[in-house]
């Protein structure tokens, strides 16, 4: 097994620079900002041991060569807002990714980059006192909602054309190839060539709309998930899952995914899984999936109609159970996801038909945050164990990866130094889940 990513680890210049800088970046620039997001609230008096609290956190990061890792503190069940049994989990669960690094005397920069990264999220809740149900100022107070907001608000205008296309896409196994590549390029999606007449035009279109849009594909394994897809259609009660990762314009392709997905027959019901708390500063939970959806269904129907009908339908999807959404602590967490916990992992083996995993951090984690072989067959690295079919929509922005062809990965050399780092390559790979 190849080891974790460190901090110091290097492998080019760019991992090395993003690593290096990792605290520096989280407190001068996310931290920072964060405080002048919330900079009334952090100074009222409600919120006076939060503040201590943060500010201790950011003097750690300040000095985070010599600073050791520790674990979280200690819960008080009485003011906790969370049962027994997921503190108990919780706690726990911490203990073990942290006891390694602490043990070794770690530091914020000789333990893992990934570790690092979560922890100093989950440090940021517990500092803000996110759990604390005697203080109701602080207690589920999202630090990164004004972010969120300004990403939900700008992301209607780039959303409505997109949405126009979707409720077009045929029911298909075309439509289901592009409604996920909808997912993973977002508005970067060539659209000239849509036709206008959508709804009456040949499969042939759709097939060289999709065509077009595998032009920066590294691995492309479309056609086995919609094949996949297309089983589950004819099966008629197919019940897949969307691992989502930020909430704004990603999280609205992620929605409208799901409405393809429900609207064509290939899935009876989709859940959406998500974070469990703030982190990541966009990363989307619960209340920020229905936000958007409210936000969607409340906008004016003559200024951006195809969003408003996208809302309304959204509703019905929530209301009558045919979406469904999931919070669990194991999506804020670094730890592989082979090493996914029950009982997560036996709902998902015994109830999804199939997981789309969005997001680079969630991709990280499918591979242990592991340098492999870019070439390693991505059923070996991860379709051998994740426990139900399982396909990663990514768009490459690190330096791990697996299932490229090599000379697809020279050609992206050739064509961008950065090609790992950017955003401008993607892969859509597929794997058939544990047997």
């Amino acid at each position: 097994m190849f080891p974790a990513l460190l901090q110091y680890h290097q492998r080019t210049k760019y991992n090395s620079s993003i690593c290096a800088s990792s605290s520096r970046r989280l407190n001068k620039e996310i931290l920072q900002r964060t405080y002048e997001e919330n900079e009334e609230a952090f100074n009222s008096p409600l919120f006076a041991a939060a503040l201590e609290k943060f500010n201790l956190l950011r003097k750690e990061l300040d000095d985070a060569a010599n600073t050791k890792l520790t674990h979280l503190s200690p819960v008080d069940e009485r003011t906790d807002g969370r049962s027994p049994e997921v503190i108990a989990r919780e706690m726990r669960e911490w203990h073990d990714i942290m006891a390694p690094y602490i043990e070794k005397g770690d530091t914020w920069l000789s333990a893992p980059w990934l570790v690092t990264e979560f922890y100093a999220y989950r440090r940021l809740i517990e500092a803000i006192g996110y759990y604390d149900k005697s203080n109701p100022d602080t207690y589920l107070y999202d630090p990164f909602q004004v972010a969120k907001r300004a990403g939900l608000e700008s992301s209607v205008k780039s959303a409505e054309n997109m949405l126009e296309k979707i409720v077009s896409l045929p029911h298909t196994k075309e439509g289901v190839g592009l409604a996920a590549a909808f997912a993973l390029w977002g508005n970067k999606m060539d659209l000239s060539i849509w036709p206008a007449d959508a709804e009456n035009s040949s499969l042939d279109v759709f097939a060289k709309i999709l065509h077009a849009a595998d032009e920066n594909l590294l691995h492309d394994d479309t056609d086995v998930l919609t094949d996949h897809c297309e089983k589950l259609k004819e099966r008629g009660d197919g019940k897949i899952d969307i691992i989502v990762d930020n909430a704004g314009f990603e999280l609205v392709t992620d929605l409208a995914l799901a409405d393809h997905l429900v609207a064509s027959g290939v899935a009876q019901v989709v859940m959406f899984q998500l974070k469990s708390h703030p982190t990541f500063v966009s990363d989307a939970l619960e209340k920020d999936l229905l936000e958007t959806v409210e936000h969607y269904a409340s906008l004016s129907k003559e200024t951006y109609p195809n969003a408003h009908a996208a809302g309304l339908r959204w509703k019905e999807y929530l209301d009558s159970g045919k979406w469904v959404c999931h919070e669990d602590n194991f999506w804020v967490q670094p730890s592989p996801m082979w090493e996914m916990p029950d009982p997560l992992r036996s709902d998902i083996k015994e109830r999804c038909d199939l997981a789309f995993v969005k997001g680079d951090a969630n991709y990280r984690r499918l591979l242990g945050d592991r340098y492999w072989d870019y070439s390693s067959p991505f059923q070996d690295v991860v379709g051998c164990y994740f426990p139900c079919p399982v396909c990663s929509l990514r768009t490459l922005k690190a330096e791990v990866g697996c299932g490229m062809e090599k000379e697809q990965v020279e050609r992206a050399k050739r064509l961008d130094d950065q090609w790992m780092v950017n955003g401008r390559f993607g892969v859509v790979q597929f794997g058939t889940g544990a047997v």
